[in-house]
């Protein structure tokens, strides 16, 4: 028989009430705490405080507040960068390449729930992974919704809504997010 975190990461539907998630998301919302509380000049403090549960492969600067499910599902790349207010729900892998740069506000969302009410109702959900390339910059108040991926050296436009995937190489904006210019 398969865990409730197995399913989870294996996109299938489970349950978030499960124990062994709930204590995972209380955990992870106990240091997301201590990290949105520090000083304002504790920058190597917030960093190994995120250590404890996201997978950071180098440089990194992410401003608080920041929010996140389990951050074990996170993994970042080298120089990376995320203003104020960005939320990351990690009920799936996030994995973040080289140079992204998140303008204030952005929210990347893994989790999804059924469409049908009785399942929703009966408190399943599901989840997708997300894919956001290298030498990507993704402007404010953006969101990324689940099983999306975002090429290389692509930028989207503040306020987008990304559904869909975006290739390599382009300028994308709007809502839902489109493909505008290549770069």
């Amino acid at each position: 028989m398969r865990s409730e975190k197995e399913k989870m990461l294996a996109g299938e539907l489970y349950d978030a009430s499960d124990e062994i998630l709930s204590k995972e998301r209380e955990y992870a919302r106990s240091v997301s705490f201590e990290f949105n509380n520090s000083r304002p000049n504790e920058i190597e403090k917030r960093k190994e405080i995120l250590k404890r549960l996201i997978k950071l492969k180098g440089d990194f600067l992410i401003e608080p507040p920041f929010h996140f499910d389990y951050g074990y599902n996170i993994e970042i790349g080298d120089n990376f960068f995320a203003n104020f207010d960005c939320v990351i729900l990690d009920v799936n892998k996030v994995k973040i390449g080289d140079n992204v740069l998140l303008g204030p506000n952005v929210q990347i969302y893994t989790a999804t729930h059924p469409l049908d009410p009785k399942e929703r109702m009966a408190g399943k959900e599901a989840a997708k992974p997300i894919i956001i390339g290298n030498n990507v910059w993704i402007g404010g108040g953006t969101v990324i919704c689940p099983g999306v991926r975002i090429g290389n050296n692509t930028t989207i436009g503040a306020g987008s809504v990304v559904t869909k995937d975006i290739p390599n190489n382009v300028l994308a904006v709007g809502n839902p997010c489109k493909v505008i210019k290549e770069v």
